[in-house]
């Protein structure tokens, strides 16, 4: 992944042949062009567990169409930091009773949800480049 300062606040990852646009709130200096790297991070929480839940219910040929995911999060006052992040996924009154704590048991095996949990080393370091 490479990411490029493309003018005012708006920074872009280039990762796969996609960019991921971001950018800042006007009154933190950007123009709202996109969504900020935090909420980005957040919505790849839920998209990350969405993908579980369509596989699961794909290979088992359940509509998805009206299952929606809804998270909302928690913050500590002083750091602005997520204590809680809940995600609830609303079934449609026709999906099987029998699959509820399955579909749950899938959207847990939401790899950003794992990596949270378990997080990995960072290491942050500057290099000059010719």
């Amino acid at each position: 992944m490479e990411v490029t300062f493309d003018g005012n606040k708006i920074i872009v990852a280039h990762i796969n042949g996609h960019d991921i646009i971001t950018d800042q709130p006007v009154q933190a200096g950007g123009s709202n062009t996109a969504p900020t790297p935090f909420e980005l991070f957040l919505a790849s929480i839920g998209t990350c567990a969405g993908i579980y839940i369509k596989s699961f219910c794909d290979q088992r040929n359940i509509d998805t169409e009206k299952i929606k995911i809804i998270q909302k999060s928690e913050y500590d006052r002083e750091t602005g930091l997520p204590t809680n992040i809940k995600i609830d996924i609303q079934l449609p009154e026709d999906f099987p009773d029998k699959y509820i704590n399955a579909v749950v048991s899938a959207a847990d095996l939401c790899k950003v949800k794992k990596t949270i949990s378990s997080p990995p080393v960072f290491e942050v370091f500057a290099s000059k480049v010719e």
